[in-house]
């Protein structure tokens, strides 16, 4: 008979709860990896990869590399393209376990990574092929050998640490905030400042180098596009009081009960600091990302999505929190923790049913009930489905990046499908990248001048006073257009013109459209109409 006292039984059920959640979970990513259409940003970095180089205006070369490498094993398709992110995203709550195993106990660290697969933003991982996956598997490896190499002093976890840091550059420019907070910690831990004497750090840091010569070519190549867009372009740089809702999105993003905990923890752990392993390495890192994205999101980029930002800040703090909440003298913070969990799996059983629904039209038509539109996951296919069986001839050009990207993945790349200079492209970096290749504007009248163009329009793009400006400035990007089809979904939400005319001789006009030429344009025309309609 088995001792009641034995701590095997708890490590073994909780292993068994980390397996069944991990096993149900990786089905439904797997389900939703091979059904989802495209997201807009998969499918330009989809686009990248089948243009091979050492980066490009928006991202370092890792995620296109890893699309190029599953499609060239699996064949194209979504499920081609998302498998490798899918493998990583799995691999992340493994990462976790290990890491509290080892700064704690083997129940610690299946709780730890039970917790990981409840985080929303974790759990998700991997079902869209997203430069954030390999950047917060990569970091939250560093984290791991930062941990080993504080106790320790072996060659392989510092060339772990490198290498993991070498593939974070490789994948995003955020990978500078993993190294100031790496900084932090060799610079105010008392452990931390003992590592400078050590030759390990040095043979980490000419590891990490090595990914950092990516983006180095590619932006002496595009004559620095790529950091300009990070750092000037996408950033005011001024301070915005509406940023300071940031922790309204984080408890969102977290769910709010396990972000009070985490929050909790973090307080702990920085008070333990001093105490050293594990405490300083997850009081560092967990302190330094959370502190420092909230710092900087009050000056930086509040336009796009954010919330993923700091979610290496939490991974460690997973780990360190079941072993806070045992260690309180009364049982109400296990309850919390229980509540926190279960809220938690709740949140996440919503992100998973809403990717569900977007992955289906019945689906996606609920939500627009529930003005919770997947504008970006839908229309795409059907819009490629438009292009293809409607008669016509001539170059297909599309009036932005996103529609451009979705087309040319539908077709599987065979003619190229060309962008007009949508603010859009400016908007998310892509327009240097589109000029590379020759797939803009200028490139379309540099080798199709006066030949017979096929122009998909996507009205609904954009806010409503940005979109009319811009449809109203087509009609002098397409010569004599004349009107071939139109594909309206979701109640008109999802609108995509097709016309017929001629690529013009020479460029537009640089100033925008005034209202006397949108009433002269039949693209705008049409595009107004059919929102009056809507």
């Amino acid at each position: 008979m088995r001792d009641p006292s034995s701590v095997v039984a708890p490590v073994t059920r909780w292993r068994a709860a980390f397996l069944t959640v991990f096993a149900v979970q990786s089905v439904i990513k797997l389900w939703l990896a091979a059904t989802l259409a495209p997201f807009t940003d998969e499918a330009f970095y989809w686009l990248e990869s089948r243009h091979p180089a050492w980066g490009y205006s928006d991202l370092p070369p890792l995620t296109a590399w890893l699309i190029r490498g599953g499609e060239a094993v699996a064949g194209h398709g979504v499920l081609g393209m998302r498998w490798p992110f899918l493998l990583l995203g799995a691999a992340l709550p493994w990462i976790v376990v290990r890491f509290a195993r080892e700064a704690f106990d083997a129940r610690t660290g299946w709780q730890a990574g039970l917790l990981c697969l409840l985080l929303p933003l974790a759990g998700t991982l991997g079902v869209l092929a997203l430069p954030d996956v390999p950047l917060t598997v990569a970091i939250m490896l560093a984290v791991l050998a930062l941990l080993r190499v504080a106790s320790s002093n072996r060659s392989g976890d510092w060339l772990l640490l490198g290498g993991a840091l070498a593939l974070a550059w490789m994948t995003h420019y955020r990978a500078a905030m993993a190294m100031l907070v790496g900084l932090t910690f060799l610079l105010f831990a008392p452990r931390g400042r003992g590592l400078w004497r050590r030759r390990g750090l040095w043979l980490a840091l000419s590891v990490t180098a090595l990914g950092l010569v990516p983006l180095a070519v590619s932006n002496w190549r595009q004559h620095g596009a790529g950091i300009a867009f990070q750092l000037v372009d996408r950033n005011p740089w001024r301070f915005h009081a509406g940023a300071l809702v940031q922790p309204l999105e984080q408890a969102l993003a977290c769910t709010p009960l396990l972000y009070a905990m985490l929050l909790w923890a973090a307080w702990q752990a920085w008070r333990r600091r001093g105490e050293g392993a594990p405490w300083d390495v997850a009081a560092f890192v967990s302190g330094g990302f959370l502190g420092l994205y909230f710092v900087l999101g009050l000056f930086a980029d509040d336009v796009r999505f954010r919330a993923h930002w700091p979610l290496p800040g939490y991974l460690p703090l997973l780990a360190v929190l079941p072993v806070l909440v045992v260690a309180r003298p009364r049982p109400v913070a296990r309850r919390w923790l229980w509540a926190a969990a279960v809220v938690a799996a709740l949140g996440q059983a919503l992100g998973l049913a809403w990717l569900g629904m977007a992955a289906t039209p019945g689906g996606a038509t609920r939500l627009v009930d529930f003005k919770a539109f997947p504008y970006a996951f839908v229309g795409w296919r059907e819009a490629a489905a438009l292009v293809a069986r409607t008669p016509g001839d001539g170059v297909l050009v599309a009036d932005n990046f996103a529609l451009a990207a979705e087309l040319a993945f539908a077709l599987d790349d065979r003619e190229p499908v060309y962008s007009l200079d949508s603010p859009l492209n400016a908007k998310h970096g892509r327009s240097p990248q589109l000029a590379a290749w020759g797939l803009d504007e200028a490139g379309l009248r540099r080798t199709h001048a006066g030949q017979p163009m096929r122009l998909a329009v996507e009205e609904a793009a954009q806010g409503e006073r940005e979109r009319f400006v811009w449809l109203g400035s087509i009609c002098r990007r397409i010569d004599a257009p004349r009107p071939l089809a139109r594909l309206s979904l979701y109640d008109g939400r999802k609108r995509v013109a097709l016309y017929a005319g001629t690529v013009p001789e020479g460029p537009p006009g640089r100033s925008p459209a005034d209202v006397s030429e949108r009433a002269g344009c039949r693209i705008w025309q049409a595009a107004h109409a059919a929102d009056v309609l809507r």
